[in-house]
């Protein structure tokens, strides 16, 4: 059994590699009337951790985490407050404010992030959202970009239709909805394949429907194919029994209707009304759908 000393003795072994805008584990070197020093090494020296963000307990040795940024001055300072993203990551973070510089977002810390005017990608309201990725500049300060492309891999993507992703809803254009996908590229989300409300920031699982010879890729929110429909089968079932044998949904209906009630996409439907009508379970009629 690992006794606390010897879990403490292997987190002082541990190397104590700092990085400015990611979470660290530091050893508290000494206590001082306005908080606690703690061990950055030769790079940073001694860093402070201001005594609103000191934890109840601890002793002079102890590792804390805490998230290590710079203040107004650009005096490095430790936290032990978490930030809603760190250096490396794509977020979706409400603009708290705007001048002629650039716009102040909350991520969580006391002090605001800052997006330059010259990463922006548009204009920005103060209470908006907007998707960014957080970064160190020029100067090793951290920022914040819209300008999303340059931080996305540009390589050709080893992608097939069909696999299950991460996506990151990113904006709203003409031709539908922007997604990073897996936090490495850029994907499309087609409006009319579209059937419920998004919103930038919002996490999704979805599926690559195609890979474009110029890299561009294309995405669904749902499964492709009859991997769906095989899902959905039952679920037509129960509810053509919940309402008497009877669904008055035809060709005719709207996407959104059946979106609302199924949560599929209309093209998805009329495949399992087609599996359910070759299984003779149904009979398709003019005004809808009928248990036989």
């Amino acid at each position: 059994m690992t006794t606390d000393y010897s879990k403490k003795q292997e987190e002082r072994d541990q190397p104590n590699t700092v990085q400015i805008g990611k979470l660290n584990h530091l050893e508290i070197v000494k206590e001082v009337d306005f908080g606690l020093y703690l061990e950055g090494g030769e790079e940073f020296g001694e860093i402070l951790l201001p005594r609103r963000y000191m934890p109840k307990t601890f002793a002079i040795g102890d590792r804390l985490s805490v998230f290590l940024y710079c203040d107004s001055e650009d005096r490095l300072i430790a936290t032990t407050e978490k930030p809603l993203a760190m250096v490396g990551d794509f977020a979706a973070l409400k603009v708290v404010s705007v001048n002629s510089f650039g716009a102040f977002l909350d991520w969580g810390l006391s002090k605001d992030l800052f997006l330059p005017r010259g990463e922006q990608t548009r204009e920005l309201k103060a209470g908006s959202n907007c998707v960014v990725r957080v970064f160190r500049d020029d100067t090793g300060r951290i920022a914040a970009s819209t300008k999303l492309d340059r931080f996305l891999n540009q390589t050709p993507p080893n992608y097939h239709p069909g696999l299950a992703v991460f996506l990151l809803i990113v904006h709203q254009t003409d031709l539908g909805y922007t997604a990073i996908i897996n936090k490495s590229h850029l994907g499309m989300l087609f409006k009319d394949e579209v059937f419920e409300p998004l919103k930038p920031g919002m996490q999704k699982t979805g599926f690559i429907k195609k890979v474009r010879e110029d890299g561009k890729i294309d995405l669904s929110l749902y499964k492709l194919g009859y991997e769906k429909v095989g899902d959905i089968l039952d679920l037509v079932m129960d509810q053509l029994k919940a309402e008497g044998g009877f669904l008055p949904l035809t060709d005719k209906t709207s996407p959104e209707v059946i979106y609302k009630r199924f949560g599929i996409s209309k093209k998805v439907y009329k495949k399992a009304i087609g599996s359910l009508y070759k299984q003779r379970l149904v009979v398709i009629e003019d005004k809808g759908i009928r248990l036989t």
